[in-house]
């Protein structure tokens, strides 16, 4: 899809966006992403289809590290445009993972959400905020250990819903990290409305 194409068919059609996996949070927190920065920052109405699409998933457990998280959605991303050439507007991925930080030679770990995206408009990444697992979770346990440690079912809303005790969701962090990226991605191209 060449660029002029690519704006006739998001201006007439409304927003296509392939999306790695089928798992309904991922989704529409992907959905709800492309309908805020459309609707509410642009105030443009768009229809926005998502379109889950069958990838590998890995295995049980959150990767551990932002470098493995970000490196797997990428070939995932690269995987869907060229597998589906220039059927939509947009090809997506986006995955949960812990990443350590070490202050004063202590282990802290946290956890957050990525996205990577690409368009004939180019590539962006988005991260959501991290929050910290609590040492009392992971405290005595090897690297290797702490995915198993965290707490939460993707029925429940995730790890974050069950850290914040519901006022945040896995749903909402991938709605941030794609939020972040589709700004990144449009940063320059589209402006958004004045803040009132």
């Amino acid at each position: 899809m060449d660029l002029k194409d690519f704006w006739r068919r998001l201006q007439t059609g409304g927003v296509e966006v392939a999306v790695a996996g089928s798992a309904p949070d991922r989704l529409l927190g992907v959905r709800d992403a492309f309908l805020r920065f459309f609707h509410d920052g642009l105030e443009r109405t768009m229809s926005v289809a998502v379109v889950p699409q069958v990838i590998e998933e890995a295995p049980v457990g959150l990767l551990v590290s932002d470098e493995e998280v970000t490196r797997l959605i990428r070939g995932r991303v690269l995987d869907l445009e060229k597998k589906l050439g220039g059927s939509y507007h947009f090809y997506l991925a986006t995955e949960g993972g812990i990443e350590s930080l070490d202050v004063d030679g202590q282990p802290l770990y946290f956890v957050r959400n990525w996205t990577v995206i690409r368009s004939p408009l180019g590539e962006a990444w988005g991260s959501s905020g991290a929050i910290q697992l609590p040492e009392r979770l992971v405290g005595g346990l090897d690297s290797p250990q702490i995915p198993f440690a965290v707490p939460g079912t993707r029925r429940s809303g995730g790890i974050l819903s069950s850290l914040t005790g519901g006022l945040e969701t896995r749903r909402k962090a991938i709605s941030q990290s794609t939020l972040h990226a589709i700004s990144t991605l449009f940063y320059g191209v589209l402006e958004s409305r004045p803040i009132r």
